[in-house]
């Protein structure tokens, strides 16, 4: 997916968690809507600036793809666990930080700091950036 593709989805009101859960809808045995569903409330950091959605989105990915659903299956724990490990490694090769407002240098949940993200381009270019970085990560560990 590419950064002008992401960007277009968030014109629509797609969040970034969104946008993740969605490229990988199938492989999760989801619909879109599903996928879409599931992962609404994570955007902009659980929408206070918190987790970033793309990374939230990959979470929720990697656990239904990995995790784990059974009492004492310790072996699917630890492979989900290795697979989230080498995620985040891979994502703080690329960012600093996982937290939204980090990223963003801005914490969208306080009164004006979403005009400034949007006033500087974060939201339509930054962000698109780091969900298309995400879903490159994903697609590299799953």
């Amino acid at each position: 997916m590419t950064k002008e593709e992401i960007k277009d989805l968030f014109m629509q009101g797609i969040d970034c968690s969104q946008v993740v859960t969605t490229e990988f809808a199938e492989k999760m045995q989801l619909t879109e809507e599903q996928a879409r569903k599931v992962s609404a409330c994570f955007g902009g950091g659980m929408m206070c600036g918190e987790t970033c959605g793309a990374v939230t989105g990959a979470l929720m990915v990697i656990g239904m793809v990995y995790g784990h659903s059974r009492e004492g299956d310790q072996e699917q724990k630890d492979r989900m666990t290795a697979k989230t490990a080498e995620f985040k490694r891979l994502f703080a090769q690329k960012y600093p930080s996982c937290m939204c407002k980090e990223l963003l240098g801005h914490d969208i949940s306080k009164p004006g700091e979403m005009e400034k993200v949007l006033e500087k381009g974060l939201l339509f270019d930054f962000c698109p950036q780091v969900v298309a970085d995400t879903i490159e990560i994903l697609e590299k560990i799953l």
